[in-house]
């Protein structure tokens, strides 16, 4: 087993399907930051895209680990679409509505708390 199968075990499945782990630091003895850039894969559409580089972090609350709270930041991929000059990023679906919490850790929550 290679650290990109146990990342996909760790992580949420579209988090490890759409971005590469770049690092991961333990901040103190409570916190786990996992920092994950999106792979290189072009927007769906028309056109011919350039890359302009990544949006900022976004940072999404996940289930803890071995006692630790984890936090993924997440940064997108920023295209822009050569002959309008327009600049796109691919969404993803990741967070529960209106939260920064992983959706699959969302779901855990309101079950254990009914």
């Amino acid at each position: 087993m290679d650290i990109k199968d146990l990342v996909s075990i760790i992580l949420p499945k579209e988090v490890s399907d759409n971005f590469e782990l770049t690092c991961i630091e333990k901040s103190t003895t409570e916190r786990l930051d996992i920092y994950l850039d999106e792979l290189s894969v072009l927007p769906e559409g028309e056109g011919i895209y350039l890359f302009k580089g990544f949006t900022s972090y976004s940072t999404v609350q996940d289930y803890p680990l071995r006692g630790k709270a984890v936090y993924l930041h997440i940064r997108r991929r920023k295209w822009q679409e050569q002959s309008t000059g327009a600049i796109v990023c691919r969404t993803f679906d990741i967070t529960h509505e209106g939260t920064r919490i992983s959706k699959e850790f969302a779901a855990f929550l309101k079950e254990a708390y009914r």
